[in-house]
Order: C-alpha cells, then sequence, then structure tokens
C-alpha cells in the first residue's frame, strides 16, 4: 500500500515537470539554407585535406596501420582519392575524437551511478542491498 502511494506521487511529480517542460513548447523554426552552409567553400575543403593528409603523415599513426596490417602508402593513396564530403567528415571526427582518454573514467562513473541508484532504492525500501542503510518507512 505505501509503494502504491509512493508510485502514485512519482508519477504526480514526472506528470507535472513535464507540464512546465519549456522544450515541449519550443517553437519549430524553418528557413532557407544558404549554399555555402551546405557546400564549404574551396578554402575549408584545401585546409580538411591538408589536416587529413597531416594526420597520417604522423609517424604513430603510419607505425599503427602498420600494426593493423596496413600498407600506410596505400592509406594515403585511397584518401586523396575521396571525395571532398568524405574529407570533410575525416575532418569533423577528427575534432570530434578524444585525445589520451582511457575506459577507466566511464567504469567509475558506471560504478559510482549504480552505487547511488542502489542507495536510493534501499532508503526507499524497494531493495535490501546495504546493510548500512535503514528503510525511510520504518
Amino acid at each position: 500500500m505505501a509503494r502504491n502511494r509512493l508510485a502514485r506521487a512519482m508519477v504526480l511529480l514526472l506528470a507535472v515537470a513535464m507540464c512546465f517542460n519549456p522544450m515541449a513548447f519550443a517553437p519549430a523554426l524553418a528557413s532557407l539554407v544558404p549554399t555555402t552552409d551546405v557546400i564549404p567553400s574551396g578554402a575549408d575543403l584545401s585546409a580538411d585535406r591538408t589536416r587529413v593528409n597531416a594526420f597520417l603523415a604522423r609517424d604513430d599513426v603510419r607505425r599503427e596501420f602498420a600494426n593493423l596490417g596496413v600498407d600506410p602508402d596505400e592509406a594515403a593513396r585511397r584518401v586523396s582519392a575521396m571525395t571532398d564530403n568524405e574529407i570533410v567528415k575525416i575532418a569533423r571526427r577528427l575534432d570530434e575524437l578524444p585525445a589520451g582518454e582511457g575506459v577507466v573514467g566511464p567504469i567509475v562513473g558506471a560504478a559510482v551511478l549504480i552505487f547511488i541508484i542502489l542507495l536510493i532504492t534501499d532508503i526507499l525500501c524497494l531493495t535490501s542491498v546495504f546493510n548500512f542503510t535503514r528503510c525511510a518507512q520504518r
């Protein structure tokens, strides 16, 4: 019975929060897109090609290609044969890639998130995982 009241309270709270969500009432905007926004200019394309070629020319990248069994010169030839749109996508992707990021951070973050969720469910008497928590209904 107490869980039923808790569930109803949570549903009511979520319904009120959704009613006051400013994103639900955001207007949709539409306009013409200029050609220069869709198709990059020649200077941008040459700069992107230069960046991608410079990335492929780095010693660590060439070593990694060799470790993976890919001929670095063949990879450079294939990149030079790519279309302008493909080069733009690769150049943008180079900006988005994380530098020096490992897997420890996401694993620790996931562990902390799971701990917090289990702690909250223990306090709300939905689970009994930790013996150092007390149920809020007792």
